[in-house]
């Protein structure tokens, strides 16, 4: 059988190569496809490799009757419709090491440029202006670098520091002291870094959870005269917080490749001479777009020969009789592991699973899948998927444990997820009860009956009178409505646990005030 491949944005020909030299597959290069042009002709063909261009919309997936897999010369697939092509079982593949050596990089380019005002003064020659005076950088020597990311870039950027003696703190949830010690950068939480840093660099996700995480509150823990680094994404620096605090003289100089809203040309930190910028070149080498092409076709290939692929980002079909079996636990086991990921503090080094009653006859594999991408989900986003989640982890050295056991509990079945963090282990257990559906019945060593959906508030506290109408006095000042309440207990007078599911998120101030309460121990949001 030969295999019809589309390539409908331009790709670097030595990635191509790798198709080409397939005995059983046909390449056809045709760029600037509008919407209905590609949806007229994607009816033809097994595979389509675009960039950033051309949008693989509903539309045009509605019309791809043969279409096996979708690869991405790049890492962001904002432009590819996932839950489309997941409904029609299109899977979709990307390349997000390609571009790792470019985009660290730059960030070091960057920092360079950035301590030495390189292009300030570069400006002011090009006016015909001779001036030294006005251009005195720093040493990078000597001085300490924050990550805050210690993935694939900033383990990267932190090579690289190390080469220019510089000290290298980072920060990362998945971070480890041992693993720290091993890469040899000092370990710290996220405060830590922000304190001692002389020079910050961002390189994480945007999530939710990552959105402005350094805003106003982050800036008056640095230095005065510290320096900020984004390459990554924009939005993970609050930018108006960035120009009050270059303005107030708490930064000294800002490098963005990054921007909230691109393309950034009239940005008002434009203005201020403390910055440099580019337009998001991060990936921008002819070196990267080569290697995003040759791992992205060497996917497709794969993906087209029914072999495993490593960079998948959505759930390829299951075999249906495994799929029929499994499919109701799906929601339950993304969800303990998502519960727990939230519950624990610390950086992830286990994940154990458990499963007992009826699911001991069952292949679990795709829930063990389904468990470890609702922990790391909460940390890495919408990249981690049931196909990579385990690639991740390990990526990661999050060591994963499965196992079955015959003790229940008493229930017809039962997933216990075990997390175990550099500070803590934390347990939660979750099953289906016919006809009520998914539910966590137990945290830690507390009996508890709850529905693994919405917002939650999990809350540590001393088994006293009226510690429950004192909490509920307090949500209600705040207008926050209580759906339903769980309590545990240890032993009477001991240490309890509240679950409360409410009506909408609850904010920061709300859950301060809940803390103080003097008999609460811990106060943590869940959202499911």
């Amino acid at each position: 059988m030969t295999y019809k491949v589309l390539v409908s944005d331009p790709v670097s020909e030595e990635g191509l190569k790798i198709l080409r030299e397939a005995a059983h597959v046909e390449v056809v290069q045709q760029t600037g496809l509008s919407e209905e042009e590609l949806a007229n002709v994607i009816g033809q063909y097994d595979a389509l490799i675009v960039r950033s261009q051309t949008q693989v919309t509903a539309k045009v997936i509605e019309r791809a009757d043969r279409l096996k897999v979708i690869g991405r010369a790049g890492v962001g697939v904002d432009n590819i419709d996932l839950p489309s092509a997941t409904a029609k079982g299109i899977m979709v593949v990307n390349a997000p090491d390609g571009n790792t050596i470019s985009t660290a990089e730059h960030t070091f380019s960057m920092l360079m440029a950035l301590a030495r005002r390189i292009p300030q003064a570069y400006l002011k020659l090009k006016q015909h202006i001779w001036d030294r005076k006005a251009f005195v950088g720093v040493e990078l020597n000597g001085k300490t670098l924050g990550i805050i990311g210690l993935g694939r870039i900033g383990t990267e950027v932190a090579k690289r520091a190390k080469a220019f003696n510089m000290t290298v703190i980072a920060y990362d949830p998945y971070l480890t002291p041992e693993k720290a010690e091993k890469l040899g950068v000092h370990y710290g939480q996220l405060n830590d870094v922000l304190k001692q840093a002389d020079f910050i660099t961002v390189h994480t996700p945007l999530l939710k959870e990552t959105r402005h995480m350094i805003s106003h509150d982050q800036f008056k823990l640095m230095k005065d005269g510290v320096y900020i680094l984004n390459c990554a994404r924009g939005g993970i620096i609050d930018e108006d917080a960035l120009y009050e605090a270059i303005i107030t003289g708490k930064v000294a100089g800002a490098a963005l490749d990054v921007f909230e809203e691109e393309p950034a040309t009239h940005h008002r930190l434009l203005e201020l001479d403390q910055v440099i910028a580019t337009p998001h070149l991060g990936a921008s080498t002819k070196e990267a777009q080569k290697n995003v092409a040759i791992d992205v076709c060497h996917e497709v290939l794969k993906a087209l020969e029914d072999q495993p692929v490593k960079n998948a980002v959505n759930l390829p079909s299951i075999p249906a009789h495994i799929f029929k079996k499994v499919e109701p636990y799906f929601l339950l086991s993304e969800r303990l592991g998502s519960f727990v990921a939230q519950a624990a503090v610390g950086a992830v080094k286990e994940i154990h699973i458990s499963y007992a009653g009826e699911l001991t006859d069952l292949d679990v594999g795709p829930l063990t899948r389904n468990v470890i991408k609702g922990v790391l989900s909460y940390h890495l986003g919408l990249q981690v998927n049931q196909v990579n989640a385990p690639y991740l982890a390990k990526q990661r050295e999050v060591q994963i444990n499965e196992q079955k056991t015959s003790s229940s509990g008493g229930f017809t079945n039962l997933i216990e997820v075990r997390l175990v963090t550099t500070q803590e282990t934390k347990r939660v257990a979750g099953t289906l009860l016919n006809g009520y559906g998914a539910r966590i019945v137990k945290v830690d060593q507390y009996s508890i009956d709850v529905e693994p959906t919405g917002h939650l508030i999990y809350v540590r506290h001393y088994d006293r009178p009226g510690v429950i109408g004192r909490v509920g006095t307090l949500l209600g000042s705040h207008d926050v409505n209580i759906a339903t309440m769980q309590v545990g207990r240890s032993d009477v007078g001991g240490d309890a646990i509240m679950m409360l599911t409410v009506d909408k998120p609850v904010s920061k101030e709300v859950l301060d005030q809940l803390s103080d309460l003097p008999e609460i121990k811990s106060v943590i949001e869940i959202d499911l």
